[in-house]
């Protein structure tokens, strides 16, 4: 027997065939039920187009009056790249709402809900919300704050070595964690490296043999030293380039040669440790360039800041069943003088991947 929780499940899995297109927008899915049959599926399919609850209605099978609406997200009653939803419910003579959670949206955040019962309409809330403020949990900060949410991607060894002493690298975790680090980017709106990860490495950080479309790449380089024949620089996606620079910096040439390729330049002003003030980037990235959600893979210096500044959000560690010894560590130089000072962390699930252990956590509250 069907019950609203199986329903708003099926809801989440439609709402998740909108990841890496609908970015800066919420994923959303939409189950339209009569007489216990679903007559109208839909999802938001790209930014800017219809909503989820739009396109279900436009595959409705049959007459949906008096039917029950299934949304992950509090249906909209403002105007926006499209029209509100709400009304559109009413509309279309809908019984009963079954929402999942309250869009946190300033512009949203219970207006939709109200509108619909004062149209004499049921609306029943928090059925699977857990599951889905983790499907739109980047969402709900960016649109909370105006900051990206910060996932960290970090490769090791059993021993907590992310490279060699030499600074040797790939590839330390298998064929299978690889591959889901490609559909983690398909996912994420940017990838962020630093300097040193980008001239050791030299990676193209675009996506291989996952559907999805290739994130923006930010690429830190506190004093404009790396050399311009790197892949991010050079290839046919060197649009979807963001080189972050100290603001002071002399290479005026370089910074020039650079936007001659198409890359888009970044002056930063310094933190700590005479690197990238990192919060103050976060700001710019998520305000002025609509960044909600950046994947961190590297390196362990990199790491570190963002630890220092509690900025990690989400943590995936992908674990290979290797010794590597003195080798470079994960949080690079990040030091707790005490247990209580650690960063702490709630894990999300373990799963197997290939031979490797993938570890899944989030920020502590």
């Amino acid at each position: 027997m069907h019950t609203h929780e199986s329903f708003m499940e099926h809801t989440l899995r439609l709402a998740l065939r909108g990841t890496g297109k609908v970015s800066p927008n919420p994923r959303v899915g939409c189950t339209i039920v009569k007489e216990g049959r679903i007559i109208g599926e839909g999802w938001h399919r790209e930014f800017g187009g219809p909503h989820a609850e739009v396109d279900a209605f436009n595959r409705c099978t049959e007459d949906p009056t008096d039917a029950t609406v299934y949304v992950n997200l509090e249906p909209c009653a403002h105007t926006g790249k499209t029209p509100p939803c709400a009304p559109l419910l009413i509309e279309k003579g809908i019984k009963t709402v079954v929402i999942a959670m309250q869009d946190p949206n300033p512009l949203v955040a219970g207006k939709g809900i109200n509108h619909l019962r004062e149209a004499g309409i049921e609306v029943i809330e928090n059925i699977c919300q857990e599951e889905a403020f983790w499907l739109n949990r980047t969402f709900i900060k960016h649109i909370l704050t105006g900051i990206p949410y910060v996932i960290g991607k970090i490769a090791q060894s059993l021993d907590g070595c992310i490279a060699t002493a030499s600074g040797e690298s790939q590839w330390i975790t298998c064929e299978e964690s690889r591959h889901e680090v490609h559909r983690m980017r398909g996912e994420f709106d940017a990838v962020m490296i630093g300097r040193g990860t980008a001239e050791s490495d030299n990676p193209s950080l675009t996506i291989h043999s996952v559907p999805g479309r290739n994130p923006m790449r930010i690429i830190l380089d506190t004093h404009c030293s790396l050399p311009l024949t790197l892949n991010v620089f050079n290839d046919e996606y060197r649009g979807l380039t963001l080189y972050c620079h100290g603001e002071h910096s002399n290479q005026l040439e370089r910074l020039g040669q650079l936007r001659e390729l198409g890359v888009r330049t970044i002056p930063c002003s310094i933190g700590e440790h005479q690197h990238i003030d990192i919060p103050s980037l976060l700001i710019t990235l998520g305000r002025e360039f609509g960044i909600g959600s950046i994947l961190v893979e590297g390196g362990g210096i990199l790491m570190q800041e963002l630890m220092e500044h509690s900025l990690l959000d989400e943590l995936h560690l992908f674990i290979a069943p290797i010794m590597i010894g003195q080798g470079k560590k994960a949080a690079g130089a990040y030091t707790a003088s005490t247990l209580e000072q650690a960063y702490r962390l709630n894990c999300k699930g373990v799963l197997k991947s290939g031979d490797d252990i993938h570890v899944i956590s989030v920020k502590s509250a």
